[in-house]
């Protein structure tokens, strides 16, 4: 139990070192000549401590750049390096201003815990100090008819050097700007500070806008996407109100049809006549097949023989006849040879012969 408790009591300073700890990005990188802003965060248990900044890649072998507290302040002429810390966000900044090529490399956010270097928490950083370009974003876009500003950032040895914007692919379509660093016309205009950034902005983005570019400044240069979303298409809402300023509905008269179609009543009544003699002559032949439907089928049948009968003795009747005008010529029959029969009379059946 003894030795448990000897234990305990010598790992005491080290548990805030696994408990709690201070966290920030793994690298940044700044142009020359930039400013650079780190933010360390740190849990509520380290509210009140001192942190600080320091330079090294070991927290042993670091060198100290800036405290939180008056005891080890550091100043500087040039404010160099400023920290800020924010216990209610729990967070310490720590700001690098004028950055210089040679100071690229390893950085700590610390805070001390027990002593000058007793069990502090820390974490570090790599710093990477670049001469060249940068862009905030090099993926914009915007949406038809609206503007778009695209920020390109240069390091320090570019200040006074010629700033261009092109369309990549496309020499003749790059913009400079002149002694003033600016340019100007009715689609962009292109604007430097000669701090360290140059502005280009489009005024009224269309359709054919949409393009990779570049920035340059002196020979870097560094490529931008831009792409333009078609406007969208609003309909407006049907409501009574749209039909307030329309005039008011006249009623249709005898009068208005005819002056307006002169010819289209006398088409009107011929139609109409025309439709009542089909449907009269339909209700005429449907009237005699209904007539005959309901005929019982033996009455039916005997209507038929008796028509059938009547036409046999009127066909006999008329061969008889026949035979009785024949009967009065007993020459021979070679005189007929010759002979023609004229039925001069169609119903009663004269006979002629010649």
């Amino acid at each position: 139990m003894l030795r448990l408790s000897t234990i305990t009591l010598l790992l005491l300073p080290w548990i805030p070192v696994f408990l709690c700890k201070v966290t920030t990005e793994e690298e940044f990188t700044v142009l020359e000549g930039g400013s650079l802003s780190i933010p360390c965060h740190y849990e509520p248990q380290y509210a009140s401590y001192v942190k600080y900044w320091c330079q090294g890649r070991t927290k042993e072998f670091c060198t100290i750049l800036a405290w939180t507290d008056d005891r080890h302040l550091i100043t500087t002429a040039d404010q160099k390096v400023n920290i800020f810390d924010d216990p209610v966000q729990l967070v310490f900044t720590v700001t690098m201003n004028d950055m210089k090529e040679g100071e690229s490399g390893w950085y700590m956010c610390g805070v001390q815990i027990g002593g000058m270097w007793n069990a502090d928490d820390t974490s570090f950083t790599n710093i990477k100090v670049i001469h060249g370009m940068l862009v905030v974003n090099n993926k914009m876009s915007g949406e038809e008819g609206s503007s778009v500003t695209i920020e390109c950032l240069y390091s320090e040895r570019y200040r006074k050097s010629e700033k261009k914007w092109c369309r990549s692919g496309d020499w003749r379509s790059c913009l400079s700007t002149g002694s003033d660093g600016s340019y100007n016309d009715s689609s962009v205009a292109i604007r430097d500070d000669r701090t360290g950034a140059f502005t280009v902005t489009f005024k009224k983005l269309q359709i054919q806008d949409t393009a990779w570019y570049w920035c340059s400044a002196g020979q870097q240069k560094i490529s931008v996407l831009l792409q333009v979303t078609p406007q969208p298409t609003t309909i407006a809402p049907f409501t009574s109100q749209s039909f307030h300023n329309l005039p008011p509905t006249k009623p249709i008269t005898w009068e208005s049809w005819s002056s307006h179609s002169p010819m289209l009543a006398p088409v009107v009544v011929g139609s109409s006549i025309i439709v009542l003699m089909i449907v009269a002559i339909l209700a005429i032949k449907f009237s005699k097949l209904n007539s005959m439907l309901r005929m019982p089928f033996d009455e039916w049948t005997r209507g038929a023989r008796q028509v059938e009968i009547v036409e046999r003795e009127r066909v006999a009747r008329e061969v008889e006849e026949m035979k009785a005008k024949f009967s009065g010529y007993s020459k021979d029959a070679s005189e007929f040879q010759n002979a023609a029969v004229l039925f001069l009379n169609k119903d009663s059946q004269d006979v002629q012969i010649y």
